[in-house]
């Protein structure tokens, strides 16, 4: 059992390893297009043509500028630095694995929550501040935690093909993303709604509908409930996944 002053520790190695990956990740190709290209197309061709409100289009929008550039980040790194052997000297450091982890998890938390905030700060100029609700933003910091867990879940098979992961990656996050209320509300999606709740993106759009339209198919409290939720299971599942492969990536 780690003491407090242990886990402070591995806290501020986490962090260093955060500061790390944001360092040398950030401009990777992988994740400038599939964080930042890729949801501006797909929002760009969804919205253009379409008589829809600004109220309908901006929830959409920072859904998916959360969901992709959180979960950009996090599937690089792990076959990114096995790739590059840096992964061994990291293990063989004094930081335990589920700070490493964790630190994977910080970074791309900080790198989606700063492109969202700029997109918030958009929808806040265009229909005013009354969207940026505390529950609006206490979710969206809850909601970038789980998005970037799932990343690293995403990461978490032995490779060191960074290809291989983006491919998985975009088969586990396009069908989460299509069917999470962003293009058809829930109320409108019929027998597919049992679907959606799968997805933990339908609870965070389902919560900016509600900043934005102050309108949505499930209440404030049991949106953040369900991002919580799915936040320590996914983050849970990372640690325990990556734990279990760790051997097989040398």
């Amino acid at each position: 059992m780690y003491s407090m002053k242990m886990k402070g520790q591995q806290l501020n190695r986490a962090i260093a390893v955060a500061k790390k990956d944001l360092l040398i990740y950030f401009l990777k190709g992988p994740t400038v297009i599939f964080g930042l290209l890729l949801p501006s197309f797909l929002f760009i061709a969804f919205a253009v043509g379409r008589e829809l409100s600004v109220e309908f289009l901006i929830p959409g929008l920072l859904g998916m500028t959360l969901f992709f550039t959180t979960s950009a980040v996090g599937p690089v790194i792990a076959p990114w630095e096995t790739r590059m052997r840096t992964l061994e000297r990291l293990v063989s450091a004094p930081v335990a694995l589920w700070g490493i982890i964790l630190g994977d998890i910080i970074a791309s938390f900080v790198f989606g929550l700063a492109m969202t905030l700029a997109v918030l700060a958009v929808g806040i100029a265009i229909l005013g501040t009354g969207i940026a609700t505390v529950s609006f933003i206490v979710g969206t910091g809850v909601a970038a935690f789980c998005f970037s867990s799932l990343g690293l879940v995403i990461s978490s098979p032995p490779t060191s093909d960074p290809s291989q992961i983006m491919m998985l990656s975009t088969l586990v996050k396009f069908p989460l993303f299509l069917i999470s209320g962003i293009f058809v509300p829930l109320a409108e999606m019929g027998t597919m709604r049992v679907i959606a709740y799968a997805s933990p993106l339908t609870y965070y759009v389902d919560l900016a509908r509600f900043s934005v339209q102050n309108s949505s198919h499930f209440s404030p409290a049991v949106d953040l409930a369900a991002l919580l939720g799915l936040t320590v299971l996914l983050c849970a599942a990372a640690i325990s996944l990556h734990k279990k492969n760790l051997n097989k990536r040398f």
